[in-house]
C-alpha cells in the first residue's frame, strides 16, 4: 500500500470554479477550493471564518418578488466622526447617523418630500439604477427620469432634499446650464418678436407638451416656453431680449467705394429682407459706428454662413473689422437650442466629481453626452469662451452610441457605458480644460447597471450581462486601459449582480475586499493583492437573501430580507457566529428579544465573548415581552441566527513516479489540520473534540475511497474558526 502526503497550505485563489476539477496541473489548483462559503481568505492565504452580522434597524417593507432591492444604500461621509448611511427607497429616502463613540446606528431623518413640497422621485423600479456623489454637506443622486437631487445635511442629525439648480447671472436672465441643438437638420426656428410674449413657430414639427416650462435658446438669449399650441407652435416669453453675439471677431467685410457690409454669421438661417438691429458694432472701412449700428435689412444671402446689407455710408477702404457684433433680432434661424436637461430629453445617468468639477453624463436624449462644471462653480455648466477654468461639453462620438451608466473619477476620468469603457485622460501637469478635453474608447465589454468600484489600484465593473467581474487598469506597457476579466476561475459566483462595494480593513483584517450582492441572494467576495499576484473569491451565504451592500471605510452594512419577508438592516461586526444577533442582558434567567424576534421564533445563543455557544432556544413570553429562558446564565449574551462555515477541497491529488493520481481510485487514510484559535470543527463530519480556543495542529483518521476524494472542513456551530491548511495522506 502506497501512502502520499500532500499539502494543502494555502487557499489564496478561493472558491475555483468545477471547470478547473482537471488542471491538476495549474498552482491555483493547488491553493484553493472547490467551495469557501462563510469563509475570508486572509493575506496569509489561511481562511477564517466570517464575522457576523449585526442586526440594525427593520425597514418595516414586506418581500415583494417583483421589486426585491426596496433600499439602495449609500455612504455619505462628512468626517471621521460624522458618518451617515443612506437608504434611498420608493418615494423615501432613510438616514441614519454612525455615532463613533457609542458605536450605534441611529435613524436621524426620514424624508418623503422635497423642499418643495413635492414627492420623491424615487421609483423601486430603478432603484439599483441610480447613481450618486457627494461632497461636503451635500449628495446628487442622479436618474435619467427626473432632475438630479440633492440630499442636504443641514445640521448633525437633519437633512433634507432639493431638485438641482442651476447658477444664474445676477439679473436673472441668464440660467448657466447645458444646451444642445435637438432638432432636425435644417430646421429653423421664427420667433413673433424680440420681448415679452411671443410665438415660437419651427419649420418641421418638433414641439411636444413637455416642452413646457423648459427654455430654448435664441442665439445667447433665452425663452421660457409657457404654452403648447401644435408640433410647430408654442407660446414663449423671452427672458431679456432677443439678441445674438456673433460667433467671431470682426465679422464685417467692406468693399471700397460701396456701402454693401458682409456679414459672416454662421447657419444665419436668413432668407433675405429680414429687419435685424445691429449693436456693439466698431468702425470698419471708414464707415462709422453710426452707419453701421441701427436698424437694417438683409439685403441679400451669399451662402449658409454669410449675408449683407447695406450700410448708412460708402466704405473708404475694403478691410475686416466690426469686433464683436451683436444682432437684436427675431428673424428665422437654424441657430438655435434648448436645455440639455429636461422632461423631453431626459436628465444625467451618471454623476461624480473630478478636478475640482461636478461631472455629469449619459441623458436619454444624449446618452453619450458629458458636461463638466466650470471649475470650483458647481453649479455653473456655461461654455462661456472655453476658458481654462470654464464649464466642459464632450461627446463620446467614437463610432457607435456610448451609454454611460458611471463615471469613476480615478487615474482619469474614467466612463462605463452600456457598449464599452472609455476615458477622458488627465495629462502630465495638467489639469483637463476645454481645449484638451477628449473622449477615449477603450475596451468593448460594457457594464452592468452595478457601481463600479475601485480595488488595488484598479476599477471593479460587472460586464455588461452580469456574468462576467473585470477589472479596469491602466497598464503602461499598453499605453492604454484594459479590462481583464478576474472572475474567470469562479465564474459560477456571478449571478446577476446587483449591487458592489468595497472594503478597506474589514473583518479586523488589513486586506480590501469587495462585497458583490448576487440575484440569488448571496454574497461574492473578492480581495486582491496585485503587488503579490493574489486573488480569490468566497461565498457569503446566509438564511436569508442579500440585498444592497455599502462599505465603509472599514466597516460594511448589509439589507438582508429574512425568511419570514422583513427586510433589515445589518452590519458585518464582532466575532461573532450569528446573523441577524443582537445583544442583550440576562435578567433573571431571561434575556428580551422585544422589537425583533417573536414568540415561537429558533435563537441560538452564545457567550458576550463569543466563546460558549448555550445551544438553540425558543423565544417565549416573560410577562409578555418576547425573551429567551436561559437559566444559570448572567451578563450579557448574544441572541441570533447560526450559520455554516465550509471548506470542502479540490480533489487531492499528487504526481508519482509513475503519473499523476488524477482519475484512480484513491483514498485519504489520514488528515493533518493546522488551526488557530479554534473553538469547534469537523473534518469529513467527524468531530474534533476542542474544548477552549485552540492553536496547532489536530489529526483525524478517514474511510473510504473514491476517484475524486475530498477534505471537508466545517463548523455548524457559532464559534471560532481558522484553518491555515491541512496535509492529506492519499493512500493508493
Amino acid at each position: 500500500m502506497q501512502k502520499i502526503p500532500v499539502p494543502v497550505n494555502s487557499f489564496q485563489y478561493g472558491e475555483v470554479s468545477g471547470s478547473l476539477t482537471m488542471r491538476t496541473d495549474s498552482p491555483i489548483y493547488s491553493a484553493s477550493a472547490k467551495s469557501l462559503e462563510n469563509m475570508i481568505v486572509m493575506a496569509e492565504g489561511s481562511v477564517r471564518k466570517r464575522q457576523g452580522l449585526k442586526y440594525l434597524y427593520d425597514y418595516g417593507l414586506t418581500y415583494n418578488a417583483s421589486y426585491p432591492a426596496q433600499s439602495h444604500l449609500f455612504s455619505f461621509v462628512f468626517s471621521d466622526d460624522e458618518q451617515y448611511l443612506i437608504s434611498v427607497e420608493h418615494q423615501k429616502v432613510r438616514c441614519f447617523y454612525l455615532d463613533q463613540i457609542n458605536d450605534v446606528v441611529t435613524l436621524v431623518s426620514t424624508i418623503t418630500a422635497d423642499t418643495n413640497s413635492a414627492a420623491l422621485p424615487f421609483d423601486q423600479e430603478y432603484l439599483r439604477e441610480y447613481t450618486v456623489a457627494q461632497y461636503g454637506d451635500v449628495m446628487f443622486i442622479c436618474h435619467p427620469l427626473f432632475m438630479p437631487r440633492m440630499l442636504i445635511r443641514t445640521s448633525l442629525t437633519s437633512f433634507e432634499i432639493t431638485p438641482f439648480s442651476f447658477d444664474e447671472r445676477l439679473d436673472g436672465h441668464v440660467t448657466y446650464q447645458p444646451y444642445a441643438a435637438f432638432q432636425a437638420y435644417g430646421t429653423t426656428l421664427d420667433p413673433s418678436g424680440t420681448t415679452g410674449s411671443i410665438t415660437l413657430t419651427t419649420s418641421n414639427p418638433h414641439w411636444t407638451t413637455d416642452h413646457v416650462g423648459t427654455v430654448v435658446r435664441y442665439g445667447q438669449a433665452e425663452i421660457e416656453i409657457t404654452g403648447y399650441t401644435s408640433s410647430t407652435v408654442v407660446t414663449g416669453t423671452v427672458v431679456d431680449e432677443l439678441k445674438i453675439r456673433l460667433s467671431i471677431l470682426n465679422p464685417f467685410r467692406t468693399t471700397e467705394g460701396t456701402a454693401t457690409v458682409e456679414v459672416t454669421h454662421f447657419d444665419h438661417g436668413y432668407a433675405g429682407g429680414e429687419t435685424v438691429v445691429i449693436e456693439d458694432a466698431a468702425a470698419t472701412g471708414g464707415i462709422n459706428v453710426g452707419n453701421l449700428n441701427g436698424t437694417r435689412t438683409v439685403a441679400g444671402v451669399i451662402d449658409k454662413n454669410t449675408w449683407y446689407f447695406t450700410a448708412g455710408g460708402a466704405a473708404s477702404s475694403s478691410e475686416d473689422g466690426g469686433g464683436y457684433v451683436k444682432l437684436v433680432t427675431h428673424a428665422p434661424t437654424s441657430d438655435w437650442s434648448e436645455q440639455a436637461f429636461s422632461a423631453v430629453r431626459g436628465y444625467p445617468a451618471a454623476v461624480v466629481f473630478h478636478e475640482n468639477r461636478l461631472c455629469f453624463a449619459g441623458t436619454i436624449a444624449q446618452p453619450d453626452a458629458i458636461w463638466l462644471s466650470s471649475i470650483g462653480a458647481f453649479f455653473n455648466f456655461d461654455v462661456g469662451t472655453a476658458q481654462d477654468d470654464e464649464s466642459i461639453a464632450l461627446v463620446a462620438a467614437t463610432g457607435s452610441v456610448n451609454e454611460v451608466r458611471y463615471m469613476i473619477s480615478n487615474r482619469d476620468l474614467q466612463i462605463f457605458g452600456a457598449s464599452g469603457e472609455l476615458y477622458v485622460p488627465t495629462y502630465l501637469n495638467q489639469a483637463i480644460t476645454p481645449t484638451n478635453a477628449q473622449v477615449r474608447k477603450q475596451t468593448p465589454f460594457g457594464c452592468e447597471f452595478v457601481q463600479p468600484v475601485s480595488l488595488d489600484g484598479a476599477t471593479i465593473f460587472i460586464q455588461n450581462g452580469g456574468t462576467v467581474a473585470r477589472e479596469y487598469l491602466y497598464t503602461d506597457t499598453e499605453d492604454a486601459y484594459t479590462s481583464t476579466a478576474i472572475s474567470t476561475v469562479a465564474s459560477h459566483l456571478i449571478v446577476s449582480p446587483s449591487c458592489m462595494t468595497v472594503s478597506h480593513g474589514t473583518f479586523e483584517r488589513a486586506e480590501s475586499y469587495v462585497f458583490m450582492s448576487n440575484g440569488n441572494g448571496d454574497l461574492a467576495l473578492f480581495n486582491s493583492n496585485r503587488a503579490e499576484k493574489r486573488a480569490g473569491w468566497t461565498r457569503v451565504t446566509t438564511d436569508g437573501n442579500f440585498c444592497s451592500v455599502c462599505g465603509m471605510h472599514e466597516r460594511v452594512f448589509a439589507n438582508v430580507w429574512t425568511p419570514a419577508g422583513k427586510l433589515i438592516l445589518c452590519e458585518f461586526t464582532g466575532e461573532v457566529g450569528l446573523d441577524r444577533y443582537l445583544t442583550a442582558a440576562v435578567s433573571s434567567d431571561y434575556a428580551s428579544v422585544n422589537g425583533y424576534y417573536v414568540v415561537g421564533d429558533t435563537v441560538d445563543v452564545v457567550s458576550e465573548d463569543g466563546l460558549q455557544y448555550y445551544g438553540q432556544k425558543t423565544v417565549v413570553s416573560n410577562g409578555g415581552v418576547p425573551s429567551v429562558n436561559l437559566p444559570g446564565i448572567t451578563g450579557n449574551v448574544h441572541i441570533g441566527v447560526k450559520f455554516t462555515a465550509k471548506i470542502e477541497s479540490n480533489a487531492v491529488d499528487a504526481i508519482t513516479g509513475s503519473g499523476p493520481l488524477t482519475g484512480q481510485i484513491r483514498g485519504i487514510g489520514t488528515v493533518v489540520v493546522e488551526l488557530k484559535d479554534t473553538r469547534s470543527v469537523k473534518v469529513n463530519s467527524r468531530p474534533i473534540t476542542i474544548d477552549s480556543p485552540y492553536t496547532g495542529k489536530k489529526e483525524v483518521r478517514l474511510l473510504g475511497h473514491s476517484r475524486d476524494p475530498r477534505v471537508t472542513i466545517e463548523q455548524n456551530e457559532p464559534l471560532p474558526l481558522q484553518v491555515n491548511g491541512f496535509i492529506a495522506e492519499v493512500v493508493m
